[in-house]
């Protein structure tokens, strides 16, 4: 468990550490056969996320500690399933990427159609280890599938995909209500999974998963907007990756639908809104709040 001494970057490193020694674990090994495909499944793993959905879903679970249930196995299958929809939208065909996190895409490091396989591999290993790890009682282990698949699927994080895709293709002019939902999918779907998860890993009634769930809703929604005015605002030296991409791709953002001022207004209610629920669910001190603080210090 955290300590509640730790700042944000401690907090989230001890987390990341944890979650790097459970994917090595967890994983097939680069040696099983078929080895290209594992060898591109644990690469892209390597280069993906920077781990904040297990992260949130372990502090989730350790928060509400209330029951004795392992939440690494749980960890990995979220970032298995992110890390597919990063191959997939990196791919030629989506977003073209050559990089991600400063390394060459799976599908730039392997082909196309090894990270393609790859992709399909990790979303099903994502199930796969959820069934194996929790299957007694076999009511917490279907739960956990539903709320993965539910997430990951074509109404939450692929529908969200889609509607991006469109308006980014000008095959749909996005109104507020799109841009809304390409957010509350695409984003905030897999935040309020690894909340959900976690919270019903940790014992939570049905009253405390609905707060996870508007508490999903209302960080990852603050994470969107913070992302879009980092991007418009900030530096490539001070982001740590490219500037001003959102801007010189022309893509329907936050701040190019409703302006710069209600963007920061925007992002405030979100975070309060986080911090709110957060206080009620967590306490006062907890990985979460952590995270909130962090994210509105950026904007400062």
């Amino acid at each position: 468990m955290i300590s509640n001494t730790l700042g944000f970057n401690d907090a989230l490193a001890a987390l990341i550490e944890r979650t790097e020694s459970a994917i090595d674990q967890h994983l097939p090994s680069a040696d099983t056969r078929p080895t290209r495909i594992h060898q591109a499944m644990r690469y892209s793993m390597q280069i993906g996320g920077k781990r904040l959905r297990p992260a949130l879903l372990i502090a989730a679970a350790e928060g509400l500690g209330r029951n004795d249930a392992d939440p690494m196995p749980a960890a990995v299958a979220i970032e298995c399933l992110h890390t597919y929809s990063l191959i997939h939208d990196d791919l030629p065909t989506i977003d073209n990427s050559d990089l991600r996190r400063g390394k060459p895409t799976s599908h730039i490091q392997f082909d196309e159609p090894t990270a393609l396989l790859a992709g399909d591999a990790l979303l099903n290993f994502s199930y796969e280890l959820l069934s194996q790890s929790y299957g007694t009682p076999a009511e917490l282990g279907l739960a956990l599938i539903r709320d993965l698949a539910i997430a990951g699927g074509s109404q939450k994080l692929i529908g969200g995909q889609m509607e991006d895709v469109l308006g980014e293709k000008q095959c749909l002019i996005l109104s507020p209500d799109d841009l809304d939902f390409i957010h509350r999918n695409k984003t905030a779907a897999m935040i309020q999974a690894a909340l959900i998860i976690g919270c019903r890993l940790g014992g939570a009634d049905d009253s405390e998963l609905q707060q996870a769930e508007k508490l999903g809703l209302a960080l990852g929604m603050a994470f969107q907007v913070i992302d879009d005015i980092l991007d418009a605002t900030q530096s490539t030296e001070n982001l740590g990756k490219p500037a001003g991409l959102d801007a010189e791709r022309e893509k329907t953002t936050y701040i190019s639908m409703h302006g710069l001022n209600a963007a920061r207004d925007a992002a405030e209610r979100f975070s309060d809104k986080a911090r709110r629920i957060s206080n009620d669910l967590f306490g006062e001190a907890s990985f979460v709040l952590l995270l909130v603080e962090h994210m509105r210090k950026r904007l400062s």
